[in-house]
Order: structure tokens, then C-alpha cells, then sequence
């Protein structure tokens, strides 16, 4: 059976390994981390969440939602792991980030076809099969390597920004308090720390005239909108975070029925709430401002940190310039790429891109028709977005405005995301019974 290499252990890695493990192929997935580290990895396990432990919502009528609906259908394993590993955090899925790696690493030593290499692999032979998924932070050696494969500099720089974890047990649990927004979830998924009118001024100004980590030379770029750091954002005036990250519509303190001008939300890290997740925090301070800063936060006043916010390099191809829609490479058919490296942005998305282009070079080497889904599944439109001209192409989320219309125009703004999600559901349904293999 012909052996498939797999570069990096990410999201998008995994999947790959798995999906062609169980159509038969002796898959070899060489890992660096182990014998070289990256600036944001904390471990060497498989499919580790750097960022936030959430995957967004499970809810069908959102585009995350929607997305994670049509990779169930396609028998996605790494979704299975995280649901194996979920922690309660109302609509959105969130997982205990050790249960879930340790969980990817089982399901792919249950094949006697896999191997875990532990080794930075730097050159790629054209000759046998691979997919690169090597994520954002690529190492510089294998960066080289593509750029020499690709025959032009089309690696792109943008900023990725972490938010701050805390542990629970140093929170004021007079000042914080559970709520959900709208009551949507269970009221223990999330705690809150209110701010009136002259907390929220006092907590802006130290903000944004805190100070920042210095970046090396080739972290200094665009910053992708998505992961805008919040002193960044909070520059472009006092109401931009208020209206964002720190919106207090739909929370109210149940203690005192008090409604605030602003709100900062921690997520559970863990089943336990031993450890919380300052949400839209991501943040480029330096650690010793990130103490001082959030401090000003009701309840933060004392909280140590676990893990504290940075700010790093993420690269991307000029993807509509070197992939196909099956994500191959146009000059070189047995190469692949998956994962963030693509241009898709996310861990649901860089999870289905592993998915697709495994089946996708499983087609190739069997000698049949590319899996390319129809562009009403979120699915195809971002095999399409990755893969179609852009002057100025930008990684993209799962999201409704890549699908084209319905067929009838629907104003209700909820209802119309239930009929994208229900016409995703049924052409994904009908494009596997006929094409996939």
C-alpha cells in the first residue's frame, strides 16, 4: 500500500492522518514539537488548541454550527474528540484541551498503519504523496522549502493574538457572577465581571496607554482582523470594545437584578472551573502589564495567570495563486497542503481542510473524481475561497456570506440562517451518497 506523508500535528494534521488511515494507507506524520518547539505551543501532543479552548457554537443555525454538522457527516474524527472531551460552556463547544489531544493520539494508534515521527521535516520529496499541514507557525526551514516548491515568495505574515487564562480560585466571587447571555446555556457555563460607567473609563485609559511586547522583525504586519488584539482595538475609540468583546446587552446580575455599561466574560477552561479564559481578550501586553491592567476588572483584582496573552506570527500561502480547490498544489499533484496554512482560519476550518484534502489525494492516487462539495455547504465555499482569484486574499471563517442566496428571500434574520444551514444539510447529504469514497 503506497505511503503517504503527513507534515504536522495540528488540527488539520490529525484528521488528515485519519482519513486516510482508514481507506488503508501507511501514513507517516512527522511532528516537530517534541525535539523543536514553537513560540505558542505549551506541549508536544497532537491536535493542541494554542488559542482558546472553544470550537464556537453548536448551534445548527450558525455558520460554525452548520460546518460541524456537514464534518459529522463526513465521519470527521477529531470533532468526535472534542466532543469526547467537552466542557459545559453554553452553545459553543468547548473542550478540556489535555483530554482532547490525548484522545486524537488513541484513535491513531488504534491503526497498525501509522507512525508518529518526531522529527522537523524540511524536505519535501515531490515524489511521494504529502499534505503540509504545518500550520501557522511553519517552522523557517520548511518555509524555505515551500517557497523553493511554489517557485515564488507567496507566504504572507499576519498577527495571531492569545487571550489570558486564570485560575478560578483567585477570582472575587463577591464581585463575579454567573449569567448567560440572553439565558441561552446553563448559568455556571460563564462568569461575569460588571462595570458601571466610571469602572469602564478607568479600565479604557490604562489600556491603551499600557504597554506592549515588542515584536521580532517578522511578526510586524497586518493583524487579521478576527484576532485583533484588545488594545488595538480599544485605540480605534472608547465605544469600539464596549460595542464588541465587552458588550453588556443581554446580562443581568442575578444577586442585584443590576444591569452594567460594560461586561467582561470568562469562559471554564475545564469541567472543574479550576481555570477561565478572558473571552476576546487576545492580547499583545507584556506580562507584567497584563497584571496591572486587568486588575482594573471587578473581581480580576488578584487573578493569577495560567497562561498570559501573546501575540505571534501566523503564515499563509497566496492560496488562489498555488491550490487547487482539492488543495493541491497546481504545480505538483502529490503535494497537499491543509490547516491554516491554506487561508482557512479556525480550528473547525482548519479541521475540515485535513478532511477534504485527504480525501482528495485518496481520490487522486485511485484515479477518480476530485470531492469538491457543492458551494451551498460551507465545506465547498471555502474549497472555493481558497481557491478562486483574489487580489487581496485574506483568510476566512466559516460563514454565511461566502454561500450563495436562497432561492427565496427571507428577511427574518434567524430564520434565513436556518435555511442556509438546512440547504448545507440536505446537498452535503446528497453529494456523499453519490461521491464519496
Amino acid at each position: 500500500m503506497t505511503t503517504i506523508n503527513i507534515v504536522g500535528g495540528g488540527l488539520a494534521g490529525s484528521e488528515a492522518c485519519y482519513q486516510l488511515l482508514k481507506r488503508g494507507y501507511n501514513v507517516r506524520l512527522y511532528e516537530m514539537r517534541g525535539v523543536k518547539n514553537t513560540p505558542c505551543h505549551e506541549t508536544d501532543g497532537l491536535a493542541e488548541l494554542v488559542c482558546s479552548n472553544s470550537l464556537k457554537s453548536m448551534d445548527k443555525s450558525t455558520a460554525s454550527g452548520a460546518l460541524k454538522m456537514e464534518l459529522e457527516l463526513l465521519d470527521c474524527m477529531v470533532l468526535r474528540c472534542c466532543y469526547e472531551a467537552k466542557v459545559p460552556a453554553g452553545g459553543a463547544l468547548a473542550v478540556n484541551r489535555m483530554q482532547m489531544s490525548n484522545a486524537v493520539l488513541r484513535e491513531l494508534n488504534k491503526f497498525e498503519n501509522f507512525e508518529l515521527i518526531r522529527s522537523e521535516f524540511i524536505n519535501i520529496d515531490t515524489q511521494i504523496p504529502t499534505i503540509i499541514a504545518s500550520g501557522p507557525l511553519t517552522s523557517d526551514d520548511l518555509a524555505v522549502s515551500i517557497n523553493k516548491l511554489i517557485g515564488d515568495d507567496n507566504n504572507l505574515h499576519f498577527y495571531d493574538a492569545v487571550a489570558p487564562i486564570i485560575t478560578g480560585d483567585s477570582l472575587d466571587m463577591d464581585k463575579v457572577f454567573e449569567a448567560v447571555r440572553y439565558d441561552k446555556g446553563e448559568p455556571g457555563d460563564y462568569l461575569n465581571c460588571g462595570m458601571n460607567r466610571d469602572q469602564y473609563k478607568a479600565f479604557y485609559d490604562v489600556l491603551i496607554s499600557s504597554k506592549r511586547a515588542n515584536l521580532h522583525e517578522f511578526e510586524k504586519g497586518e493583524i487579521f482582523e478576527s484576532c485583533m488584539p484588545i488594545e488595538v482595538m480599544a485605540e480605534r475609540g472608547a465605544e469600539t470594545i464596549r460595542y464588541g468583546m465587552m458588550k453588556p446587552v443581554g446580562i443581568t446580575n442575578p444577586k442585584t437584578g443590576e444591569k452594567y455599561h460594560a461586561i467582561v466574560q470568562l469562559r471554564k477552561e475545564n469541567v472543574e472551573g479550576s481555570a477561565y479564559n478572558l473571552v476576546g481578550f487576545q492580547t499583545n501586553l507584556t506580562f507584567s502589564e497584563q497584571r496591572r491592567v486587568f486588575a482594573f476588572i471587578p473581581g480580576l483584582e488578584n487573578a493569577e495567570f495560567i497562561r498570559y496573552g501573546v501575540i505571534h506570527r501566523n503564515t499563509f500561502l497566496n492560496s488562489p495563486k498555488v491550490l487547487t480547490e482539492t488543495y493541491a498544489l497546481k504545480t505538483n499533484p502529490n503535494i497537499y497542503f491543509a490547516g491554516q496554512i491554506t487561508g482557512v482560519e479556525g480550528y473547525v476550518e482548519s479541521i475540515m481542510s485535513g478532511l477534504i484534502s485527504a480525501i482528495n489525494l485518496h481520490n487522486s492516487l485511485i484515479n477518480i473524481s476530485e470531492f469538491l462539495p457543492p458551494v451551498t455547504t460551507i465545506c465547498g465555499a471555502l474549497q472555493r475561497h481558497i481557491s478562486r482569484d483574489n487580489v487581496n486574499f485574506q483568510p476566512m471563517n466559516a460563514n454565511f456570506g461566502i454561500l450563495p442566496d436562497l432561492e427565496v428571500r427571507i428577511r427574518d434574520k434567524k430564520l434565513r440562517k436556518t435555511e442556509y444551514s438546512l440547504r448545507a444539510e440536505a446537498d452535503m447529504i446528497e453529494y456523499i451518497k453519490q461521491n464519496l469514497v
